[in-house]
């Protein structure tokens, strides 16, 4: 009541899994959005992810990735990954993979398994950078050493082949048989 944009965070995420109140996400939204007006990336990371979900409001992935942006420009982790996504597919912006390479990196960094998997994956295919195995064989062992399971199964496809990586079958097959 009191406007605190970090209580009203709180409040959302309460409504939204129905936590000690009924499930309400209209009620999640609106307390997304006055945390958000208050300038938490956390409120504005909610804001996005309910217009990007459809809940409490219409799906509406314009005003998701807007809403993204503005938590992910404060560092907010899973907006920075979002973002990479949105730019990756084209969803509410048009499909830039330079970006999305930009936005994955950034998540990468702080930790995000799936956008260091992503970023490898960028890196092995060559979208919004050069083709660099040895980049690709990095991030994928980031996201495996933290048990992706997809980034494992590819970085023991680059150990198989010797990309970026030396060829070391063992090492391929034990990545395998995680």
């Amino acid at each position: 009541e009191g406007g605190n944009p970090r209580a009203h965070y709180q409040l959302a995420v309460l409504y939204h899994n129905g936590w000690g109140v009924p499930r309400d996400h209209a009620a999640a939204l609106r307390h997304y959005r006055q945390a958000a007006d208050g300038g938490d990336a956390q409120g504005q990371y909610g804001v996005g992810a309910m217009h990007a979900a459809g809940l409490g409001t219409r799906a509406d992935p314009r005003t998701a990735f807007e809403w993204f942006r503005r938590a992910a420009e404060q560092g907010e982790v899973r907006a920075q990954f979002n973002l990479g996504v949105m730019y990756d597919e084209g969803q509410g912006v048009a499909r830039d993979d330079r970006a999305a390479v930009e936005w994955y990196r950034r998540a990468a960094e702080q930790g995000d398994r799936a956008a260091q998997y992503n970023l490898g994956a960028m890196y092995a295919r060559g979208e919004g950078t050069r083709r660099d195995a040895a980049q690709a064989a990095q991030w994928l062992r980031r996201a495996a050493e933290q048990g992706l399971a997809a980034a494992q199964h590819n970085l023991a496809v680059l150990y198989a082949r010797g990309e970026g990586v030396p060829r070391r079958p063992v090492i391929a097959l034990a990545l395998y048989d995680v």
